[in-house]
């Protein structure tokens, strides 16, 4: 990773699931591809994926997809069948974002809280937690269901640092979509983006202060 200027000195941090805790985009985009040929005769480019699926929950998805409102229980059965979908292909083979135990490990040793800030719904979390073996270590959390308004609205990472009863702005949040980062940078955040999803520039342009590829090395860079 680059140099920092200096130790950051968090108060607490917020991480995204997808693509921050686990390198899982390729799953989510092969099913959002099956399920929407299927679903919405859609054939989803990669300027699709990139700028209309990856980061928000699955009704705005669909609504930018199709420019419609989608009705309720067509939507809660159409997400039962993405997300059934992205299950089937990443389970067993998640395996965490390089140095992320270490990390944990640091904020831990230093008192620093840490919370989960997703758009991810609850099946998906214990999923991921379970698959992954973090649980125990994310029982603060924020899921898609738990806010109105979905990134890119700051309301995920606003209650995120309210969970941790901080101000946003001595919250590092980590993200790697760029609906994502603009999430965490409106809310006030500091964000460090990891490049597992959106390119470095695309997520320096949507606010993040430094993008990464992974956590090694970053037991160094806490103050």
């Amino acid at each position: 990773m680059k140099p920092l200027v200096k130790p950051l000195a968090p108060a607490g941090v917020l991480f995204d699931m997808d693509g921050v805790l686990t390198a899982n985009n390729h799953f989510h985009r092969l099913a959002w591809k099956e399920v929407a040929a299927e679903w919405l005769g859609l054939t989803l480019t990669e300027h699709d994926l990139d700028t209309k699926v990856d980061g928000g929950r699955n009704p705005e998805i669909v609504e930018r997809l199709t420019g419609q409102v989608p009705d309720p229980e067509w939507m809660e059965r159409f997400h039962e069948a993405k997300e059934g979908r992205y299950r089937q292909l990443a389970a067993g083979v998640l395996r965490e974002v390089a140095g992320l135990n270490g990390y944990l490990d640091a904020l831990d040793a230093r008192g620093l809280p840490f919370a989960l800030v997703t758009s991810a719904d609850r099946t998906n979390v214990e999923f991921g937690m379970a698959q992954l073996g973090l649980g125990p270590r994310f029982a603060r959390r924020v899921t898609g269901e738990e806010v109105t308004n979905g990134k890119p609205h700051p309301e995920p990472y606003l209650l995120g640092a309210a969970r941790l009863g901080l101000d946003p702005a001595r919250c590092l949040a980590h993200e790697d979509a760029v609906s994502g980062v603009k999430s965490a940078a409106a809310a006030g955040c500091t964000v460090i983006a990891l490049t597992t999803t959106a390119p470095a520039q695309a997520l320096l342009d949507a606010g993040a202060a430094l993008a990464v590829p992974d956590f090694t090395g970053w037991r160094g860079w806490l103050a």
